[in-house]
């Protein structure tokens, strides 16, 4: 008889709040700083309005990796209940979370040697993310064990496709995406430029359009082009939004009427993924072909 095993993720995953708990998933926060305040993401936070209004007002932010020990603490509660794990982090193009579940991962093998310790690199950001984890979840449902669940995730984290635009460049200029100049120059003509995740998880240049409304018509114009076989059986569509609910709600919309998914599941860009791009960034997660 297979073992009962226990989804670990990180809050990076942006999937709707509550949701993977509900769901029994074990998230472990990451923490953040804004202005000069830090929050846990436990005892302590902010809700995502609040986080982005106070990046308008021009606080800077930054983040930083689960530690180790925040890791080993749930891997230990899991396995110490004779479960296995199915570990699952933001991309490792992105950050070191990874690294520190192979640490935890060697030293929880040698304390329970029989146990199946899965630690997977989602190569995801954000909603790609968050993706990954709901079909996680209902493949848990379905019966798969855990190390058949892990692989169907990595067949399935090729296809994840993440396209998603900024509005404000002085965000990526802060996390030293573009240079100061391009980031002036570019916000006078209101240049908004169109990224995604490539295949090694890192965020990479799309395409560059002048105004909002042409870069939300291109993301759903870049989903045209990579869609490719899957454009007919679109099962999950994830659209978050770093609050502007009503481009989200347009986007949603578009998709809805050309696609037909299955499910599109509306989210919000949290502050781990959004420290980094923005207040008014838009992300739009489908399956195709390959990124």
């Amino acid at each position: 008889m297979e073992r009962d095993y226990v989804i670990i993720t990180d809050s990076s995953n942006d999937l709707p709040a509550g949701y993977a708990e509900e769901q029994g998933v074990v998230i472990i926060p990451i923490s953040f700083e804004i202005g000069d305040e830090v929050f846990d993401g436990r005892e302590k936070t902010l809700t995502k309005k609040e986080f982005y209004d106070r990046m308008r007002a021009g606080q800077g932010t930054k983040t930083a990796a689960p530690n180790i020990n925040d890791i080993e603490e749930e891997f230990e509660k899991a396995l110490s209940a004779g479960k296995d794990v199915l570990f699952t982090c933001l991309s490792s193009g992105i950050s070191s979370t990874i690294n520190n579940a192979f640490v935890c991962k060697e030293e929880m093998q040698e304390k329970y040697p029989d146990a199946e310790i899965c630690v997977f690199d989602s190569i995801c950001a954000s909603g790609g993310h968050g993706l990954l984890i709901y079909h996680a979840i209902e493949n848990k449902k379905k019966g798969m064990s855990v190390k058949e669940n892990m692989q169907a995730l990595e067949e399935l984290k090729h296809r994840i496709v993440h396209k998603f635009t900024v509005d404000d460049l002085t965000y990526l200029q802060r996390g030293g995406r573009i240079s100061k100049t391009a980031a002036v120059i570019g916000g006078m003509i209101q240049l908004k430029p169109v990224l995604h995740v490539d295949t090694e998880g890192r965020l990479a240049a799309e395409s560059k359009v002048r105004g909002r409304k042409k870069a939300l018509n291109q993301l759903l114009a870049e989903m045209d082009i990579s869609t490719g076989g899957y454009a007919d059986k679109q099962d999950v569509v994830l659209i978050c939004h770093a609050d502007c609910p009503e481009d989200a709600e347009y986007v949603r919309a578009k998709v809805e009427e050309k696609y037909h998914p299955n499910k599109i599941i509306m989210s919000e860009v949290g502050p781990i993924v959004g420290a980094h791009v923005g207040p008014g960034t838009m992300v739009l997660i489908f399956e195709g072909d390959k990124r």
